[in-house]
Order: C-alpha cells, then sequence, then structure tokens
C-alpha cells in the first residue's frame, strides 16, 4: 500500500514552513507539488528537494474542477508505485485544497492518505488585519462566490482571487450586500518578507488594482450600521422579532393570526395593483409589504413553539422540489403545457394523500376572495343536487335571512357574533342569486364598486364647483348631486 503524505507549504515564504513539513520534504520520498508557483518552491534546490509539478494540468484543463480531479489522479497514480509520496500544497493541506478533498474522497484500498502538517494563510491574514475570528469568520472561494453566500455581519475571508476577472466577479457579488463604496481590504502575499501587500480600497476599486495575482486575498470588515444589513433578508427577520419584543411596538405586539388575515388578503391586492402599474419600484415596495405578512405570522408562530421563519423556507424548497419532478427529478417537459399537467397531477397526488374521505368541495379553492369561494362551494355543491330547485326559494331564503338579520339588530346590537352571523348568512343567500342568474359575484360586485367610485367622485367635483364645504352642504344638495351623476356619467356594461 502507497502513502500520500499531504503536507501544507504554509501561506509564506520558508521562514513560515512548518517543522513537520520541512523534515518530509527532506526525507527524500518523491514530493509532488500542486504548483511551482509559491514563495517557498524557490528554496527547495538549496535544501536539495528534487520536485514534480502538477502545472502543467492547469494549462491543458478546461475547468478548475477538470484539473483538480486530474492532480487527485495522478498523486494517486504515483501511490501505486511508491511507498511513500510526499504532496505539497500551498496553505494548510485541508483549508481551500479541493484537490486534497477529492483524494479523500476516492477511497483507494491500495492508498493511504495521511493529512501532515501546514500553516493555513487564515493565521497570518488574521495577524495582519488583527482580528479576532471567534468574533464570527466567514471564509468564501472567490471563483465560486454568490451574494446568497454573504452575511454583512461577520468578518469575510475571500480567497482565490488569482487575477482581476475573478476580482471583478467578486465585486459584483459584493455590491448585491454591500453599498458600492464599502471599504475592503485587499491582502497579497501575506506574511512574505519583501513581497507582502496590503491596501484599503472602496468596493468599487477592487478590480482596478494591477498587483492582483494569485497570493491575493480580499477581506471584508463587518458592518457596524444596522442599515447596512437591511440587503440581507434575514435583517427583516430581525427587526419584525424586535417589534413583538417586550420593548416593541404595541401595534405590533397585539396582532395575532386572526387579526393579520385581512392584511395579508389587501397587500397581495396592492401588489396586483403594482404589477398593472408596470412600476418597477412601487412593486418592490409592495412585495417588502407582503413579505411583512408572512414575516409576522412566522414570528407569532415561534413564538408559542408552532413553527419559524425556516420551517416557512423548508416547506416552500420542499414543495417546490417536489413539484418540479422535470426539474430536480426524473421527469421531463419541453412545454408550459406538459409542466402545468404534471403540476396538476403532482397537486392531485397531495390532495388523495390529504383526504381520507374525498369529499365534494375538495376541488374548490378556499384560497381566494370570499365572493369567489362562497360561488365555488355553491357550483361544486349544486352538481350533486344540493341546490335550490328555482330562483324564486333562493329570493326566499334571503328575504328570510334579512328577516333574521332584522331580528338580530333589535334584539340588541350589542350581540356582534350574532348580528356578523346572520349578515354573513345574507351575503351568502346573495350570491346564491348571482349564481342562479349566471353572474360572477365578484365581478358584480367590483363592478357596483366601481360605478359608486365614479358617482362619489362626480359628487365631490360638484361640491368643490359649489365653493362649499363638506360639513356646510345640505343632504338635498348632495341627493341632487347624485340623481345628477346618475344621468350625466355612462352606465357600466
Amino acid at each position: 500500500m502507497g502513502i500520500v503524505h499531504v503536507v501544507g507549504l504554509g501561506p509564506g515564504d520558508l521562514n513560515g514552513l512548518p517543522l513537520g513539513t520541512y523534515r518530509l520534504l527532506q526525507s527524500g520520498w518523491p514530493v509532488v507539488l500542486r504548483t511551482a508557483v509559491h514563495p517557498v518552491v524557490r528554496s527547495l534546490p538549496e535544501l536539495g528537494v528534487a520536485y514534480e509539478s502538477l502545472d502543467d494540468i492547469y494549462e491543458t484543463s478546461e475547468t478548475f474542477d477538470e484539473a483538480y480531479a486530474r492532480m487527485a489522479e495522478r498523486v494517486r497514480e504515483r501511490a501505486r508505485t511508491h511507498d511513500h509520496v510526499i504532496y505539497a500544497v500551498p496553505g494548510h493541506p485541508l483549508i481551500a485544497e479541493l484537490s486534497v478533498q477529492l483524494l479523500l474522497a476516492m477511497n483507494d484500498p491500495e492508498v493511504a492518505i495521511e493529512i501532515g502538517p501546514g500553516q493555513s494563510f487564515l493565521d497570518v491574514a488574521a495577524s495582519r488585519l488583527r482580528i479576532d475570528p471567534i468574533e464570527g469568520l466567514l471564509l468564501l472561494d472567490g471563483t465560486q462566490l454568490a451574494s446568497r453566500l454573504l452575511h454583512p455581519r461577520l468578518h469575510t475571508l475571500i480567497a482565490q482571487v488569482y487575477q482581476r476577472q475573478v476580482a471583478t466577479d467578486v465585486k459584483l457579488s459584493l455590491m448585491d450586500v454591500y453599498p458600492d463604496d464599502y471599504p475592503v481590504t485587499v491582502i497579497r502575499a501575506a506574511g512574505v518578507a519583501g513581497e507582502e501587500r496590503i491596501e484599503v480600497v472602496p468596493l468599487y476599486e477592487l478590480d482596478r488594482l494591477d498587483w492582483i495575482d494569485h497570493l491575493t486575498t480580499v477581506y471584508v470588515p463587518p458592518v457596524q450600521e444596522a442599515r447596512l444589513t437591511w440587503r440581507d433578508p434575514f435583517a427583516a427577520v430581525g427587526i419584525v422579532e424586535t417589534l413583538r419584543g417586550p420593548d416593541g411596538c404595541p401595534w405590533d405586539r397585539k396582532q395575532t393570526h386572526e387579526s393579520l388575515r385581512k392584511y395579508v388578503i389587501e397587500e397581495a391586492y396592492e401588489v396586483a395593483a403594482a404589477i398593472d402599474e408596470q412600476d418597477p419600484d412601487h412593486l418592490a415596495e409592495e412585495l417588502g409589504d407582503l413579505l411583512l405578512q408572512v414575516l409576522l405570522h412566522a414570528q407569532i408562530a415561534s413564538e408559542v413553539g408552532d413553527f419559524d421563519v425556516r420551517d416557512v423556507f423548508a416547506r416552500l424548497s420542499e414543495k417546490l422540489v417536489r413539484r418540479h419532478p422535470h426539474v430536480f427529478g426524473e421527469k421531463s417537459a419541453q412545454s408550459a403545457e406538459e409542466v402545468n399537467a404534471i403540476w396538476e397531477r403532482v397537486k392531485a397526488e397531495e390532495r388523495t394523500k390529504q383526504e381520507s374521505q374525498k369529499s365534494v368541495l375538495s376541488t374548490v379553492s378556499f384560497a381566494g376572495p370570499a365572493l369567489a369561494v362562497a360561488q365555488g362551494v355553491q357550483v361544486a355543491a349544486a352538481k350533486v343536487g344540493f341546490d335550490w330547485a328555482k330562483l324564486e326559494d333562493v329570493w326566499d331564503k334571503i328575504k328570510e335571512e334579512m328577516n333574521e338579520l332584522e331580528i338580530e339588530l333589535v334584539r340588541d346590537r350589542r350581540r356582534d357574533t350574532a348580528v356578523a352571523e346572520e349578515l354573513g348568512d345574507l351575503l351568502f343567500a346573495c350570491v346564491n342569486i348571482a349564481r342562479f342568474l349566471q353572474l360572477d359575484a365578484e365581478t358584480l360586485l367590483a363592478r357596483a364598486t366601481r360605478k359608486f367610485t365614479n358617482r362619489f367622485q362626480y359628487v365631490e367635483r360638484r361640491v368643490a364647483e359649489s365653493n362649499e364645504s363638506w360639513s356646510d352642504i345640505s343632504q338635498e344638495t348632495l341627493d341632487r348631486y347624485w340623481n345628477e351623476a346618475k344621468i350625466t356619467l355612462p352606465k357600466e356594461n
């Protein structure tokens, strides 16, 4: 069995080389370097150390992933023909070393892997920057950076910023979270005497530095101002938690799932209105208001142990994956129609699992405007014969509900629950009339509201023309203006 001794050359020159690595390099065993482009390598001939470099793989590979996989394979080949092989990598063997991870993942029974000493660039960088990693340190790969990985409250080190193009990509990702002029520190050859360079620049100038190379790391300090965290989604989660806390807002603390119900509907309609306006800024604002409702409900639920915002995200992710087997599974779909078919099939399977006894109302969506839901329930019940025989019967039902409502009002207007129940029954009966006449109740109400709005605005104009105030104008005059509006304005279609 061959043994691969993986060692680190440290982040700087020979002075920072770990003693254990130094001894292994002088053992006489074959030495394989991931790259010869490192400050320590220039001193190896003086130590009598011969080596093989894998730099040729960089030149013949199309991607870094391919290069590192080929490097791991070559090291394994060497171990099959030698009892001991030293694989030396920059820094520490297990920090930012994909080739080492791939080598470990091979699990070759004929090759043993021993991780030896090495000093990480993290040690030197933390020393030069005078930061304590225990405060919270985020280490990221500049070649695979995405804004969703960033956390502005943490110290952030971005390695592998080996050329200006990578610096450009890093800059653009950082600008999704940090201000364009946020100060960042660029460190090159940390710990290498005569070559080390440290410079603080505004973020927008990051890729303008002409001395960026394979020894470059970018440091982003944690933000101190709360407003600079507001682009981080979890900042809003924290704000809502504060609003609901002991020293928070009395209104927010008072809310329940039930009291917020109407606001969820209202904010959804405002999002729809912003879409119709085709105003991106307004749409972003309204989407934020809708998201606030989600965060409030999640916070309320977390306070009693029902669920929290991470459960909301988890259930959403699980549903998205489950309902898109053509993306995350083995199904395939080439058109929107095929996707819709898959979507409906998955939802049908979900309903089947949820229902121990199928209801005739199972096809009705109870998520929607109340009038539309009422009409949907009535249509579904009518399909199995649960319906009025004729329109006159429905009209009689409306009269009955009106009488019951009047009785409750006369009996005691303070009986809010009974009055509300009877008024709800009356509205439900009115929906039945619309259905019997094959009319959409939601559309009828929207049309009536629009008609009232137009007529009221006509009255407003007439009041303004009269130079009278609302408090002084007589009811008779208002009635006259209203009748004018009914005559003057065009009829609704």
